[in-house]
């Protein structure tokens, strides 16, 4: 009797071990089923694909977004505010998790903010900030153009000596570029010697930049110096100018640093330029938007730094 009662035991406790298995496989499988957590999902709307800098600014989002599963889903305005305002709505409709926006038009833009922040989708803005009034941005990451067009007077300055009169090539509806010849103008009060006499909108275009510069050779020829507010701006000009053959020495100063500029640089064509990082600004970008998801605190404002290139700077031939 005693042995029986020991055999029962002994199946008592197999049975239970293996119902306690049967559970754990059951959760285990349970577990392996569960769906993995959604990627998150950024939208973007920029300026151009066309430009250097927004290639390489997108670069920096695409690679920096990858390193934390986010998936970009980028499109492109083309200096078109009013499809940019489409693209943007159609963007809100697919609701990503959060927007980056370069505007096309600093004012218009912020109508289509609004739309964002009523969806509760966060905005973050790139090179290019909101100056509409309305509408609220989580972060501005940009280089410090202010800054840059300070050093774009500094290479005007010295490369003319002082004295001279000059133009800009503007484009005069985005803030990035407000603020590069804010800079520029500040810059240059300390000259006397130098006039600028002319501020004339090309709208960051190098077709529309040459043909600027062609009227302008033909009305005022005496001209010492251009500052392009881009490197499409100022290879543009510089077009006009060689197709002109112009004999006398006209400085250009450009803005971006990208390699066709640089190329100019380096034969003396072009005397320098203020050099961005867009690549920096699309690695902050995403950065900023990882803390946010985070719920990190997010700076309003990432400035980004810039330098200057010139003939001499790069050396060698």
């Amino acid at each position: 009797m005693v042995r029986r009662r020991h055999g029962w035991s002994r199946i008592l406790v197999l049975l239970t071990d293996l119902a306690v298995m049967a559970v754990l496989v059951a959760g285990t499988g349970a577990l392996a089923a569960a769906p993995a957590p959604a990627k998150r999902r950024i939208a973007a709307s920029l300026l151009t694909s066309k430009h250097g800098f927004y290639q390489e600014l997108e670069d920096g989002l695409v690679a920096e977004g990858r390193k934390y599963g986010f998936e970009l889903d980028i499109t492109y305005a083309e200096f078109d505010a009013a499809k940019q305002a489409r693209q943007i709505e159609d963007l809100i409709a697919r609701k990503p998790d959060a927007l980056i926006i370069s505007p096309c038009d600093s004012t218009a833009i912020g109508e289509s903010i609004v739309k964002a922040n009523k969806a509760s989708i966060p905005v973050f803005t790139v090179d290019i900030a909101n100056r509409s009034g309305y509408g609220s941005v989580v972060s501005h990451i940009a280089s410090d153009n202010f800054e840059g067009g300070r050093l774009a007077g500094q290479l005007m300055a010295k490369a003319l000596g002082g004295t001279g009169k000059v133009i800009i090539i503007n484009h005069p509806s985005i803030t990035s570029v407000m603020d590069r010849v804010s800079g520029f103008r500040e810059y240059l009060e300390q000259y006397p010697g130098i006039q600028i006499v002319a501020d004339i909108p090309a709208w960051g275009q190098r077709s529309r930049a040459t043909a600027i510069m062609e009227d302008v050779l033909m009305m005022m020829p005496y001209i010492d110096g251009v500052f392009g507010i881009n490197d499409d701006s100022a290879l543009g000009a510089l077009q006009a100018i060689e197709a002109a053959r112009v004999k006398r020495r006209i400085v250009v100063v450009g803005y971006d640093g990208t390699p066709e500029a640089v190329k100019a640089i380096r034969a003396s064509k072009i005397y320098g330029d203020v050099v961005q990082y867009p690549r920096q600004i699309g690695v902050l970008a995403i950065q900023a938007i990882r803390d946010h998801f985070n719920g990190l605190p997010v700076k309003p404002y990432i400035a980004v730094g810039v330098g200057i290139v010139t003939a001499d700077s790069l050396g060698g031939p």
